[in-house]
């Protein structure tokens, strides 16, 4: 708590202290986090629209595009994977989780446009709290689909045991890298146009070039090249190989192989933390210039 003097005009005309006035600032860094993972997890209660909406094109990906790709190959004889299905979940669960976590994104642009981020940043508290109370609102918000995604994973053969706890800590991590490139846009792009447009032109190839629809081994040059630079790829592999479920999901086929080294889980999870982490490092940044 600071002070400061208040001057009062007297009836003279003149002015005259009325000595120092105490002036709140909480002490506390946490609190615009919570309040801010708090508004979002309102905001999704109040919406269960957004929340089914948000649902139909993951499972649409693994019940209609898995069933008619697993029946295709079945009926030709070249089926390589035991069921498509199970092979298409990891990529469905993980794009699951984009659309709820780069709305964050999309919701700082409008409260800036709306006024409310003038309000955040008079705040007493450090801007960087506001940051991160924005990207692990964003976070949960995406954890929260992908774990509604897993519950429907029996129709992929997936088995409901104690691991799908560790997944959906991949899958929150995978949410995180998300809000975090999404906060870093949104403090980056002023107008909500042109972020949509930034964030439609980028959700698709990384997913699409993520080895979430095709195995990432065997690819042509240039396509190998484009899948391995692609953080989303790791993402989709560390999940595939801890869901349980067909042994096709941790065959020798379906592993990311790196000029022959098959990376363990550990150490993609730590690539992706550390992209999410430098990603709201420069977010805070930025952040804090804005004015």
């Amino acid at each position: 708590m600071t002070r400061s003097d208040t001057m009062l005009e007297t009836p003279d005309g003149g002015t005259a202290t009325a000595g120092p006035v105490p002036v709140h600032r909480s002490p506390h860094a946490l609190r615009p986090v919570v309040l801010l993972l708090r508004r979002e997890m309102v905001r999704l209660r109040r919406n269960p629209v957004r929340l089914a909406m948000g649902l139909v094109t993951p499972l649409l990906f693994l019940v209609v595009l898995g069933t008619g790709l697993d029946a295709t190959s079945s009926s030709l004889g070249r089926a390589q994977l035991q069921d498509y299905r199970a092979y298409l979940f990891p990529g469905t669960l993980v794009m699951s989780v984009q659309a709820p976590a780069i709305a964050v994104g999309i919701s700082l642009v409008w409260d800036r446009r709306l006024g409310v981020l003038r309000q955040m940043l008079v705040a007493p508290f450090p801007r960087s709290s506001i940051v991160l109370g924005l990207a692990l609102g964003g976070a949960t918000t995406g954890a929260i689909y992908g774990l509604l995604v897993m519950s429907v994973g029996g129709i992929a053969g997936i088995r409901y045991t104690p691991m799908l706890l560790v997944v959906l800590l991949e899958v929150l991590l995978v949410s995180l890298l998300f809000t975090s490139l999404g906060l870093l846009a949104a403090v980056t792009i002023r107008q909500v146009d042109t972020f949509q447009i930034l964030v439609n032109l980028s959700l698709m190839p990384l997913m699409f070039f993520s080895g979430a629809m095709f195995p990432p081994n065997g690819l042509p040059g240039w396509l190998s090249l484009v899948v391995k630079l692609n953080p989303l790829t790791y993402g989709v592999d560390a999940v595939r190989r801890t869901l349980p479920g067909p042994d096709s999901l941790s065959s020798e086929q379906t592993r990311l192989l790196i000029w022959g080294w098959n990376p363990p889980v550990a150490a993609e999870l730590g690539l992706l933390a550390g992209i999410a982490a430098v990603a709201l490092g420069l977010a805070t940044y930025r952040f804090s210039r804005t004015h």
